[in-house]
């Protein structure tokens, strides 16, 4: 009898945009911030992938240091409840803070000097804007999509997708232990690069990267994002002789995929 799928962990990725001021020839100034995982790491290793992470118990918002949508609208927005809403939108700003050292608050300037306690989770980041008399800003976030593991993994994740341009006066870095690299691209870049077979991508992640590269730049992406229905994502696995491949909802065979691998398989 096959075993129950795994739940999947809320958790949170952001692509952080904006736009390359001298554009190579052929593309348009549109870039993404993405980093390339630690190999060793035990999901997504050796993957190159937006900054993010999964939901920690800190990440419940404060009413009184918050700006913008509220976790009620962001319910309505992810297709979720408000208490998963909030806290998805607060690990999407943390977890940015922590990995590339950009922090969606205001006013003022952000404090670099919390990035390691907050890592370290010496701090949380309601403590850590609070001290630096900072809101988080909800509103400079805009959501993209919500992908959700397939059943059949043995880690799975329930990832809310954001997008957010890069606040002027900040720059976002590679200051973080895990990723070995990290960088902007333009996403026709990056496609190409995977193509090569350069660059490891997860199926959300060059999916991601196909649908932004339609846009030219950080402004149309974002006015795109506005009017996107966020509806949850969930890929299926079929395989074909030793290998398992992914297969998205419209793509040939995603209705007998899941019919040829029970949950608790190989993703």
């Amino acid at each position: 009898m096959p075993s129950e799928p795994v739940v999947a962990k809320p958790a949170a990725t952001v692509l952080l945009v904006r736009d390359d001021p001298q554009p190579p020839s052929g593309h348009p100034p549109l870039q993404v911030f993405l980093q390339r995982r630690v190999a060793g790491m035990a999901f997504a290793g050796g993957m190159t992938v937006f900054p993010g992470g999964g939901v920690d118990p800190s990440d419940v918002p404060d009413p009184g240091a918050w700006s913008g949508p509220t976790p009620e609208e962001w319910g309505e927005r992810l297709d979720c409840d408000a208490a998963l809403a909030g806290a998805l939108v607060s690990a999407a700003v943390r977890e940015t803070f922590e990995e590339c050292g950009v922090l969606l608050a205001g006013p003022g300037t952000p404090p670099r000097h919390e990035r390691e306690a907050l890592v370290a989770r010496r701090r949380t980041l309601a403590k850590v804007l609070a001290d630096a008399g900072l809101v988080l800003r909800s509103d400079l976030l805009t959501a993209w999509a919500r992908w959700i593991t397939p059943p059949q993994s043995p880690k799975r994740y329930d990832t809310a997708f954001f997008v957010a341009r890069v606040p002027e006066g900040q720059e976002a870095d590679a200051h973080t232990t895990e990723a070995v690299e990290a960088g902007w691209w333009h996403p026709t870049a990056a496609l190409d690069a995977w193509q090569r077979g350069d660059m490891q991508l997860l199926a959300p992640t060059f999916t991601t990267l196909r649908e932004i590269g339609e846009h030219p730049d950080a402004a149309s992406l974002l006015a795109a994002a506005a009017q996107r229905v966020v509806k949850p994502v969930i890929p299926m696995v079929r395989r074909e002789g030793d290998q398992v491949v992914v297969v998205l909802p419209g793509d040939p065979g995603f209705e007998t995929a899941e019919m040829h691998l029970t949950p608790g398989g190989n993703s």
